[in-house]
């Protein structure tokens, strides 16, 4: 076991230039090595692919990576290349010239690891062609491994054929790999891939760098445009429930002369690739999509995701907001949610195979956005991970973290409204219903039911529909009132009852004033103050500055040249050691973050020729 561990650090250093492996990698490296099925779950920017790459060049064989989709395949070959590393990727992309060429260097056990789709690993000619290499395949790796799962956000059919080809190379050890799973979905990852007594590694979920801010949706391109603003000549992504909204809104940032495209299913294949690429390659800085974008996108240096409307499930939340800062630099994500949101979702139940299921699921993010407590542990506790309990707040963690309490304020008349309406409706509806009875509505339903005679009806007209959802979300997790059924019906609690009969005075965390509750804790600082990192060109003057602009103009005409991602021939990390160490000669260009010793003796002459001109 030793030696493993010996011969993993050599390849990570002299390979990748990282100094040292991140939690995990090398217990995962250590399983996958002694011949154990392995299933990882790690956070996106976790360093998955570390955990097959090693493995890979330490088996004599040949190591498959199923992955989804043409773009990652496409980045991680290029990056595996640059870093000397003998990789192909079998896909309908490739010419037929090019594919008969990496064939004939599968066939003759010229390449240590070869990507494939689901739908190629299924078919006769990718099966026949693997029996017929000169060497062993000794590792199957399933990238977003969630995929072979209904439970999982992004179920794909494809995925369930993965274990039959599985079977036929009964001697290669199995590696699943997701950065999203709950237990069920953990359970059906093992089952329907027919992993053998697996070694199961689950990493913290937290991601520290990211910060969470959740604000209802008021002003919603203002509120876009401020988030955009504090991220100015950043990379982000924007995500809408639907492909008009993606279009609406990204016509409007266009007007407003910002670096934007969009992208959904109902664009061409071809218009959706070349919008891709443009965002992956830094050519534009903003992506406004619908869940059908973003994957397996290896661009690290995102450093904002939006969520113009709430998603479905914190799982999808989850997923997405992890394509930001995969590089470990500061960043953002930013959702906005409405009570609209969450009926679009709900209309859409009904198209559901599971309607329970989803409306659970969506529960889950209601609780999340809604909360007055941190995001991060009710993130992490909803993926059964508990942060330890800290005295002070981590104010760089989320906007509840970052901002002063909403003190205690006495709503004890609204409240004895509300659950005054619950009594005279007999405790049989729930909170839209009571929320229409307060406000005066002349529905058909109420006037046939003969609520507009309630002494309750209409007295609530100093709160709009969306501060007495509030506020029925503040008496139930005070535990004044709780909604159960099917259909979420209101009961008083003895609590609220004693209260609303003895007329006690009801506390509770928001700010009322005359005509309105405001539930939005105030800021003790701004909010960014804190992310400096994910800005470091602004922390930079004078020679500093010039030499990072120099590497940085530099490495993007190197990559348009090569045709690839900037982040292929080195990330913003390893650009921001190269200013702090400035190195002089290649032993210390090698102690630099993520130069190994191919990259070095390819590209390390260019890089010492430039910091030498700022010296």
């Amino acid at each position: 076991m030793n030696k493993i561990t010996t011969r993993a650090e050599q390849i990570l250093k002299t390979v990748f230039g990282y100094n040292s492996f991140r939690p995990l990698q090398i217990d995962i490296i250590k399983s996958i090595m002694t011949g154990n099925d392995t299933l990882a779950i790690m956070p996106t920017g976790g360093g998955k692919s570390i955990c097959y790459q090693i493995p890979a060049l330490m088996f004599p064989g040949i190591t498959i990576v199923v992955s989804p989709l043409i773009s990652l395949m496409q980045d991680q070959v290029s990056s595996l290349i640059e870093n000397g590393i003998e990789a192909v990727y079998m896909n309908s992309s490739l010419e037929w010239t090019e594919y008969l060429d990496t064939v004939k260097k599968l066939k003759d056990g010229q390449i240590k690891i070869a990507y494939v789709s689901p739908e190629g690993l299924a078919t006769g000619r990718m099966q026949s062609i693997l029996h017929e290499c000169s060497v062993p395949i000794n590792c199957i790796t399933i990238d977003e491994a969630h995929c072979v799962s209904e439970w999982g956000h992004d179920f794909r059919p494809d995925y369930m054929e993965i274990a039959n080809v599985r079977q036929q190379f009964p001697e290669a050890v199995c590696l699943a790999l997701t950065a999203t799973a709950t237990p069920q979905v953990r359970e059906d990852i093992v089952k329907n891939l027919r992993l053998r007594n697996p070694q199961t590694f689950i990493a913290s979920f937290n991601r520290e760098n990211i910060f969470l801010e959740v604000k209802p949706k008021k002003d919603a391109l203002n509120q876009v445009i401020d988030c955009i603003e504090k991220h100015r000549d950043e990379s982000g992504i924007i995500y809408c429930f639907s492909r008009k909204q993606v279009d609406q809104l990204t016509v409007a940032l266009k007007n407003l002369h910002y670096s934007v495209l969009n992208y959904h299913a109902g664009l061409s294949d071809a218009e959706r690739s070349k919008n891709q690429n443009l965002f992956i390659k830094d050519k534009i800085r903003i992506m406004v999509a619908t869940v059908a974008f973003g994957m397996g996108i290896n661009k690290p240096n995102v450093r904002f995701v939006i969520h113009y409307d709430m998603p479905k499930s914190l799982e999808e939340y989850y997923q997405e907001i992890g394509r930001a800062g995969r590089d470990g630099l500061e960043s953002h994500a930013l959702l906005l949610y409405s009570l609209g949101d969450i009926h679009k979702i709900r209309f859409f139940f009904q198209e559901a195979a599971d309607p329970e299921k989803s409306e659970k699921l969506l529960q889950g993010m209601i609780n999340y956005a809604k909360s007055r407590n941190c995001r991060r542990r009710q993130l992490l506790g909803y993926f059964g991970e508990h942060l330890a309990p800290s005295e002070e707040k981590d104010e760089s963690c989320c906007d509840i973290c970052a901002s002063a309490p909403v003190p205690l304020n006495d709503l004890t008349i609204p409240a004895q409204k509300f659950m005054s309406c619950v009594i005279r409706l007999r405790q049989k509806y729930g909170t839209a219903y009571v929320t229409d009875v307060l406000l005066g509505s002349k529905q058909a339903r109420i006037m046939e039911n003969g609520h507009n005679t309630l002494s309750t009806w209409g007295i609530g007209k100093e709160l709009n529909r969306e501060q007495w959802f509030e506020l029925s979300e503040q008496l139930q997790e005070n535990g004044y009132i709780i909604k159960a059924g099917e259909y979420n019906i209101l009961y008083l609690t003895e609590s609220g009852k004693n209260a609303l009969v003895n007329h006690e005075k009801i506390m509770l965390p928001f700010e009322y004033t005359a005509q309105k509750i405001l539930n939005a804790p105030q800021p003790k600082k701004p909010l960014f103050a804190l992310h400096k990192k994910g800005a470091y060109a602004k922390t930079l003057s004078g020679s500093a500055l010039e030499l990072y602009n120099a590497i940085k103009d530099w490495r993007k005409k190197l990559a348009d040249d090569q045709n690839v991602p900037p982040y292929v021939i080195f990330g913003d990390k390893t650009l921001e050691d190269l200013v702090e160490k400035h190195p002089q000669n290649e032993k210390e260009l090698l102690e630099v973050f993520g130069i190994g010793q191919a990259k070095a003796e390819k590209i390390g002459s260019q890089i010492l020729r430039i910091i030498s001109n700022y010296d």
